[in-house]
């Protein structure tokens, strides 16, 4: 991982902002799954307060990551995770992440952090790090938080099931529990989801085929 640069942006790397909703865009495209959409001014403020988290190659723009808090705090986001396709197989997800991890550990560490993500590798990689796959009644009930999923293309599946499962998995590290580590859950997690969203839908057959695209 020596090749790349990877850090706490600040101010000094806005020139970077419309790149990374560039490459969040695509990436949209090429996987079929939501992602949603954040605004230049979003992100701009993610690295004015410290809270993104960029990854170089010699200067060129290789990954992304950002914090956010919910729940007056009580809760942590790592959300936006981005790799630039020829950047991939290079482990930069997982070292993007722990970055991540590490910055929200050490500016909130009562906090609970959690994620949403269709991709088997982010589960991997938050597996690793402590997290265990939850149902969503255990994520923040901050309503700012789940109006974040209004620009994704699956949000009518958590609509019609009253927020109770989408196409994403909800994965959550909780610092009095400590660090659980079982790769194997968020898997079963899926495939659980998986079945409950086909019995509720059965045209979105095309959108979980996809569900294997990986960072």
């Amino acid at each position: 991982m020596s090749k790349f640069n990877i850090f706490v942006a600040t101010e000094e790397h806005l020139e970077y902002v419309d790149v990374v909703l560039n490459a969040i865009a695509e990436a949209a495209k090429v996987r079929g799954t939501g992602i949603a959409k954040r605004s230049p001014e979003y992100i701009q403020k993610k690295m004015e307060e410290r809270k993104a988290i960029l990854a170089l190659h010699k200067g060129e723009f290789a990954g992304f990551c950002y914090i956010e808090t919910w729940g007056h705090d009580k809760f942590v986001a790592n959300s936006g995770l981005i790799v630039v396709d020829k950047f991939r197989a290079n482990g930069l997800a997982k070292a993007i992440k722990s970055k991540a991890f590490e910055l929200s550990r050490e500016r909130y560490p009562q906090a609970k952090i959690f994620g949403l993500t269709t991709g088997l590798a982010v589960m991997k990689i938050n597996s690793d790090l402590g997290y265990r796959p939850v149902t969503f009644s255990e994520l923040t009930d901050d309503e700012q938080f789940w109006k974040g999923c209004q620009s994704c293309v699956n949000y009518d599946i958590l609509v019609r099931t009253e927020r109770k499962h989408c196409l994403c998995t909800g994965m959550l590290f909780d610092p009095m529990k400590g660090a659980q580590t079982n790769s194997k859950k968020p898997l079963n997690m899926l495939s659980r989801l998986r079945d409950a969203v086909r019995k509720s839908d059965g045209k979105i057959g095309k959108t979980l085929k996809s569900l294997t695209a990986l960072f």
